[in-house]
């Protein structure tokens, strides 16, 4: 038979890595150095493979250490949601859930969100992460997420459970020459130019569908890291972009240096939901919050 890691074993690899130390590593696993290292070994010589480079200022994941690091990682959240499954807690919903967000959602939706569910349960502890979608995505297919709450996901490991769409809206700078307008159609996008968001955000898909569509180009000597920083770029004449319905609510109240149309002959929408892993033994627990998600963005009318 050929040879397995223990649990353990590969709880210690994963502690190495995010540690980079072996002394800070043992402690997290409540063992000695000595032991840390010895069966990190252990896995190294029976595998064939190093895990680790040491030096004398730091201990570095090599990239077969980086590809076992994550089937790791994946081993240990099946484990955790086989004893989930074997041990819920159906009043606290499990009592933590650790919820991953991006920021061009989350600030605009958790607000209505989660008020209503600490109300139902009390005891429930969240603990919220924001970071690209495909951020989220991977930390939640690795498990150092239980959830994520957004836009739609492309992770195959992961259910995705829709509660509702957003609009898309056009911005443009307050002297450009749509901006009286209320619409705009897409033959008249012919060589405008689109910021988007870097990649690993959904949004960033959204704009390439509609420079596709319409003729647009995409600009690709700028990466925008925020909603904040591409309405900034906007508004100085920079281009033109794409923002989500309910970013466009809260951030363009009175808004005087971006103006927003509708593409009037282009109907692409964000659609948001709640993702968790598809083997996750508290999939009963994340099906209620998708529940409850659902009735938030009815709220807001993106239901």
């Amino acid at each position: 038979m050929p040879f397995r890691p223990t649990l353990r074993q590969l709880e210690y690899v994963v502690a190495l890595a995010e540690c980079g130390h072996f002394g800070k590593a043992a402690k997290r696993c409540h063992v000695s150095q000595p032991t840390l290292s010895v069966q990190i070994g252990i896995v190294e010589e029976n595998l064939g493979i190093q895990l680790f480079e040491r030096t004398s200022a730091a201990v570095l994941i090599t990239p077969a250490g980086e590809r076992f690091l994550h089937g790791a990682r994946v081993t240990l959240a099946a484990m955790t949601d086989l004893m989930d499954a074997v041990a819920q807690d159906s009043a606290a919903l499990g009592g933590v859930v650790r919820l991953g967000t991006p920021p061009s959602f989350g600030p605009y939706f958790l607000p209505t969100f989660l008020p209503p569910l600490h109300r139902t349960y009390p005891d429930l502890r969240i603990y919220i992460v924001e970071d690209r979608p495909a951020a989220i995505e991977t930390s939640v297919a690795e498990g150092t997420l239980d959830c994520g709450v957004g836009p739609s996901c492309g992770e195959p490991s992961l259910t995705f459970i829709p509660i509702g769409s957003e609009r898309l809206y056009l911005g443009v700078p307050a002297d450009h020459r749509f901006a009286q307008r209320r619409s705009v159609a897409m033959k008249e996008l012919a060589n405008e130019r689109l910021l988007a968001l870097g990649s690993g955000n959904r949004l960033l898909e959204n704009v390439q569908h509609l420079a596709k569509a319409s003729g647009a180009t995409v600009v690709d000597d700028y990466v925008g890291t925020s909603l904040d920083a591409i309405r900034q770029m906007v508004s100085i004449g920079m281009g033109c972009s794409l923002f989500p319905e309910l970013y466009a609510r809260a951030e363009f109240r009175n808004a005087e240096d971006v103006h927003l149309l509708e593409v009037s002959d282009w109907r692409e929408t964000r659609e948001v939901g709640v993702y968790f892993r598809t083997t996750a033994g508290r999939a009963a627990h994340f099906e209620e919050l998708a529940k409850r998600a659902k009735d938030a963005a009815q709220a807001l009318g993106v239901g």
